[in-house]
């Protein structure tokens, strides 16, 4: 009887061991998927930030609100890029010389002026390049932007606004948001709560966004 107890006792010794190491490890494990995981969101949430600010240029300084509108936007726009050679000197510009006027100049092909101008070795080109490309890459799927990344499918919250200040000036905004429940799915319950209650207690918003509809922050993610 005796050495039944005792052996009873190991195993409870062994359980309550294995529970402490459990109740220590698992926090450990989760914030250590919860950095994988947030750095895959964030890194979307870059792409769709880059996309909109392209978009906003392309459109008299209004967002898209639309997941599926602003991916086909990447899909078929493109953004300038130009190569810039020489600077104008403080002479030049004193002489009322402006970036596009010696651009308009040298791009007129006449000789004479170039030289008059001293702008020899003075060029600006524009190449164009497709959205795509610079957002995604050359390898990657522009569709899959709207997805959250490990959320099972879900996609990204959208919405803009016209935010006004206390002056009355106007400004167009936009935020894009990923909870914790979506990008944190599969992992533990009590972590994912404990996360989104001590937002929620904190005013904060319970997982990762860029920009913010209610103050304009230039489309800044809210872990910078």
């Amino acid at each position: 009887m005796k050495k039944a107890i005792n052996v009873i006792l190991g195993l409870c010794a062994v359980v309550l061991l294995y529970l402490c190491y459990e109740s220590i490890m698992q926090p450990i494990q989760f914030n250590k998927e919860k950095d994988i995981r947030e750095a895959a969101v964030k890194a979307r949430l870059i792409q769709i930030k880059d996309a909109e600010e392209q978009y906003r240029q392309q459109h008299q300084g209004e967002f898209c609100d639309t997941l599926d509108v602003l991916i086909n936007f990447i899909k078929t726009a493109r953004i300038p890029h130009v190569t810039k050679v020489g600077e104008l000197s403080d002479k030049q510009m004193e002489s009322g010389l402006t970036e596009s006027k010696a651009a308009a100049i040298v791009n007129s092909g006449d000789a004479a002026a170039i030289a008059a101008n001293g702008l020899q070795n003075f060029r600006r080109d524009t190449t164009w390049t497709p959205m795509a490309e610079a957002i995604v890459g050359t390898d990657g799927n522009a569709d899959s932007l709207k997805f959250i990344p490990y959320s099972d499918g879900q996609t990204f919250e959208l919405e803009k606004t016209i935010h006004v200040g206390r002056s009355g000036v106007t400004q167009n905004v936009m935020e894009c948001r990923a909870p914790y429940s979506a990008y944190l799915k599969g992992l533990s319950e009590r972590e994912i709560y404990n996360l989104t209650d001590a937002a929620e207690k904190q005013g904060r918003y319970a997982g990762l966004k860029i920009g913010d509809l209610m103050t304009p922050n230039n489309n800044a993610g809210n872990w910078e």
